[in-house]
């Protein structure tokens, strides 16, 4: 798949680049996260909360409500699974990384989202951006042998346990997705997942020959 500048018009649909905020004390706290093979996501950190950046994204782009901050971090290749929010999200790239999106007006009447339809974006590292609630997103994918790291800035308490599911056999399709608090997830039957199994065709990867179109 062809990937595209985060700069793009094109990316509008799915969400916005912020700027004017100095983040470089965020971008230099995420640098210090450890990297692995695996992808790591914490949606809390309370010495990055306390960074007057952080204040400021609260202030400015959240108008004062109470926000987490944390981060996702590892080495990934492809985009297997996919989720949402009721609200924004902010995120600020402390590597290069790619972000694979799509559009949950592009699910059908049975919850599945056919990736076909889904989007590639480069984001340089510094880049603070933001998806819209519309906007069906997951962990970043490498663009670097050495991983990403992405700080992630949610309403507090979203990605945090919920204190029962439903399953039972009046569930709706919503109801199946919804994994965490705020949070709502589609998987690709082969990803080995325990999520809705929501996404069809193809599984995405990013290799290290991807075509940039810009």
């Amino acid at each position: 798949m062809k990937i595209r500048n985060i700069a793009d018009r094109r990316f509008r649909k799915f969400g916005t680049v912020i700027k004017g905020i100095d983040v470089s004390s965020l971008v230099d706290w995420a640098k210090t996260v450890p990297v692995t093979d695996q992808v790591e996501y914490v949606p809390s950190v309370p010495e990055a909360e306390a960074l007057e950046a952080s204040r400021k994204i609260r202030r400015l782009v959240y108008g004062g409500m109470p926000v987490e901050v944390g981060y996702c971090a590892g080495r990934n290749r492809k985009a297997d699974t996919l989720e949402y929010h009721r609200s924004e999200e902010v995120n600020i790239a402390a590597s290069d990384l790619i972000v694979v999106v799509g559009s949950r007006a592009d699910m059908d009447s049975a919850g599945s989202f056919d990736l076909a339809r889904a989007e590639a974006y480069f984001v340089p590292e510094g880049t603070v951006y933001l998806f819209y609630s519309s906007t069906l997103h997951y962990a970043p994918c490498s663009v670097k042998a050495d991983g990403f790291c992405s700080v992630v800035i949610l309403p507090e308490g979203t990605n945090t346990e919920l204190p029962e599911r439903r399953t039972d056999r009046f569930a709706t399709e919503e109801d199946c997705m919804l994994s965490m608090k705020n949070k709502w997830v589609l998987t690709h039957p082969l990803s080995g997942e325990a999520y809705y199994p929501g996404l069809k065709g193809d599984i995405i990867e990013i290799g290290e020959e991807a075509e940039y179109d810009f």
